[in-house]
């Protein structure tokens, strides 16, 4: 991947200036390209269960730039956590028990929250410069499958967005899809996705 390549601090700029407006992105994370918006903004959330054709009960994940944010989102953090994020070699979302200030519609029904601490240049800089968590979610229909690159995404997706990071555009290479590991307060692990 080429993750290397300096992205533009004006595209930067105008994606978190769509996110404090409370405006929908389409923007390059460390899996698939993804659909993100202010994780704490209950219209903008809305918005993308609209543009995804997706029901609204099914939860979405969210992206931060640091593990020391966690706290900010997660009541109670499984001391398991942290071993998991220092050791894992990709991309790994874990879902947390009793997810804090973040918009109700945006966690799920148990009343947990899935994060993913992304390492991916841009996605890394979105949430550092935006401050606050961004929704992360695969940027196509409901029940279709993943874009794997930018080119494969559905114009009707394009069009619907307040804006279309630039970054990344022209890479063709397969993402991978992250692990997801589900924790309870006991530490008990749920491996969901391998």
């Amino acid at each position: 991947m080429k993750q290397n390549d300096i992205f533009e601090p004006d595209d930067l700029r105008k994606a978190v200036d769509a996110l404090q407006k409370g405006g929908v992105i389409l923007y390059p994370t460390d899996t698939v390209w993804g659909l993100g918006c202010d994780a704490t903004n209950k219209e903008a959330i809305k918005r993308i269960f609209e543009i995804k054709k997706r029901a609204d009960h099914k939860s979405m994940l969210v992206l931060l730039d640091t593990p020391a944010k966690l706290q900010n989102y997660v009541s109670e953090i499984p001391d398991m956590a942290w071993e998991l994020i220092e050791l894992t070699t990709k991309p790994l979302t874990i879902i947390y028990p009793k997810a804090k200030n973040l918009a109700e519609n945006l966690v799920a029904e148990d009343g947990s929250i899935g994060i993913r601490i992304t390492s991916e240049k841009f996605s890394n800089a979105l949430c550092r410069q935006f401050r606050k968590p961004v929704v992360s979610t695969s940027a196509n229909i409901s029940g279709m499958p993943n874009a794997s690159c930018f080119s494969e995404i559905a114009e009707e997706i394009k069009s619907s967005v307040d804006y279309v990071v630039r970054f990344r555009q022209n890479e063709k290479e397969l993402p991978s899809p992250s692990s997801i590991i589900k924790l309870d307060t006991g530490n008990v692990i749920k491996i969901i996705r391998p």
